[in-house]
């Protein structure tokens, strides 16, 4: 027995033993964890400061980056526009050295550093050329008043009821970036200003036509300062061609003949109508402004039927802004003011010895009248062809109601010309003349309508042989195929004196000792 409780004495003091172990382990267990826990709350702690440090950080970080930039939207260019960003336009030739590694990066001129006097917003009016040459001058007038110009808004509520924007017809960063160097041009106006132009609080304007840089600098800057933006609605002809300083006539051209690329879709449908024509030989480019709109304008109805009578003065009358109304077409046609007609052109080319077997490339819109005004013309040169008879509908579709596009598309046609023939003296007809001389002096014709006319009626009447026409019209146009002129000045008069964008002389070669007098 006493063996037996002894044995159980002991088993129970082993028990207790165990027990106290396990008790003692899990306390020690416990106090691991309070001791885990008491650790990771300094840790945690300064886990939170550092993430709100970061978080801070990075606020500030932002709005300084934005102040920073509504500065310079402000002031004009800085430092700040200089550096590389994500931000900048200058960020496009990065991504195009990248994604085109062949293609040798493009060197930016650089930009121009100035105080900004304010913001200059143009609305164009007009065709594409007439808007071409308004771009030009109020280039030329941002530089000269030390003002950022935002991208020129082109008219759609012409007749022509073109919807296209400016990136539509021209590359716009391209325009943008070659100019860095003179003026600087923005998209858009910052955020507060444009808000403020979206509530109808601006300045809007036509400035006087034909004015001199002075008459900018005198009474539009102070605008421009008082009101930090100023609009200008009308742009036609609104710089004057002569009198200007020899760096304002120089940036009219740079832009005109390098600032001002048409969009690469414009450009390669060009390239493409061009090498068509290429391989089937040498081409003419026939400006032929035989259309209804041109018609209506000028009162001019030589050859059409009563019916199209009517139909012009009603158009010309459904126009407000065509400001002449009663037109007596026989004497305007007379004095040269009308485009010589389809059957005239006919005879003028054949006159002129234009050979039969020339392709003649018709750079015009809709010739009013059809194929019936167009059929002494097809019979003489059988020849004629059109964008819309080279490329298939396919390649147009995009181009079709955007009568600006197709206008330039015709004009990079007419740039590679072998020849081009206006038959009127229209914008398209100066700006392509002008552009031609910049060129190397290309042949252009430079019709004398007042003269054909007289010429023409002499012959239709049979008062003169074909051989005496012939040899008076060659002998008229003998110095009219776009050589090196002295452009004409009538001061008090710049309507009736030469358009600068004609003859844009002082960017021309050869220099002015070569050049006659007119």
């Amino acid at each position: 027995m006493c063996r037996i409780e002894r044995k159980s004495c002991e088993y129970n003091k082993e028990e207790e033993k165990e027990k106290e172990k396990r008790e003692m382990g899990l306390k020690a267990m416990g106090g691991v964890e309070k001791l885990k826990s008491s650790m990771s709350m300094p840790m945690s702690r300064s886990r939170m400061k550092l993430w709100m440090i970061r978080a801070t950080t990075s606020v500030l970080l932002w709005t300084c980056i934005v102040q920073l930039t509504a500065l310079g939207d402000l002031w004009g260019p800085r430092v700040l526009k200089g550096w590389p960003s994500c931000f900048s336009q200058d960020s496009s030739s990065v991504n195009n050295a990248l994604t085109h590694p062949d293609v040798p990066p493009r060197v930016l001129p650089p930009k121009r550093v100035y105080k900004n006097n304010g913001y200059l917003m143009v609305s164009c009016n007009g065709g594409l050329n007439q808007m071409r040459a308004a771009i030009c001058d109020m280039v030329a007038i941002a530089r000269y008043l030390n003002v950022t110009l935002i991208v020129p808004e082109l008219d759609k509520a012409s007749f022509w009821a073109d919807p296209s924007e400016f990136q539509d017809i021209f590359d716009v960063d391209h325009f943008i970036t070659s100019l860095r160097d003179e003026v600087r041009i923005l998209k858009e106006l910052p955020p507060r200003l444009k808000r403020r132009v979206e509530l109808g609080r601006v300045y809007s304007m036509p400035p006087i036509s034909w004015s001199d840089i002075s008459y900018y600098h005198n009474q539009i800057l102070p605008l421009i300062r008082k009101y930090k933006v100023v609009h200008l609605n009308r742009t036609d002809a609104r710089l004057a061609n002569n009198g200007q300083p020899f760096e304002i006539q120089k940036l009219r051209c740079r832009v005109n003949f390098s600032a001002l690329r048409f969009t690469s879709q414009i450009e390669d449908l060009g390239k493409r109508v061009i090498k068509l024509l290429r391989q089937k030989g040498p081409f003419l480019v026939l400006h032929l402004r035989y259309e209804m709109d041109m018609l209506a304008f000028s009162g001019c109805t030589q050859g059409c039927n009563n019916e199209e009578v009517e139909e012009l003065t009603k158009m010309r009358y459904a126009y407000p802004w065509w400001k002449e109304k009663i037109i007596n077409s026989d004497l305007k046609r007379k004095d040269g003011l009308c485009p010589l007609t389809p059957e005239e052109t006919a005879l003028t080319l054949r006159a002129l010895d234009i050979d039969p077997s020339f392709q003649i490339y018709i750079a015009a819109g809709e010739i009013y009248g059809g194929e019936r005004r167009m059929a002494s013309l097809a019979k003489a040169y059988p020849k004629l062809v059109r964008k819309e008879t080279l490329l298939e509908s396919s390649d147009l579709r995009f181009f079709q109601n955007h009568s600006s596009q197709m206008a330039a598309l015709d004009y990079l046609v007419s740039l590679e010309s072998d020849i081009f023939v206006p038959t009127y003296d229209g914008n398209m007809a100066k700006v392509v003349e002008g552009h031609r001389r910049f060129l190397g002096f290309k042949k252009t014709i430079l019709l004398d309508r007042k003269l054909l006319v007289s010429l023409i009626d002499q012959y239709n009447s049979g008062s003169m042989s074909w051989d005496e026409f012939s040899l008076a019209v060659k002998d008229a146009h003998a110095e009219r195929m776009g050589n090196p002129l002295k452009r004409l000045v009538i001061p008090d008069r710049p309507k009736e004196e030469d358009y600068f964008y004609a003859n844009p002389e002082e960017c021309l070669q050869p220099s002015y000792e070569l050049l006659s007098s007119t």
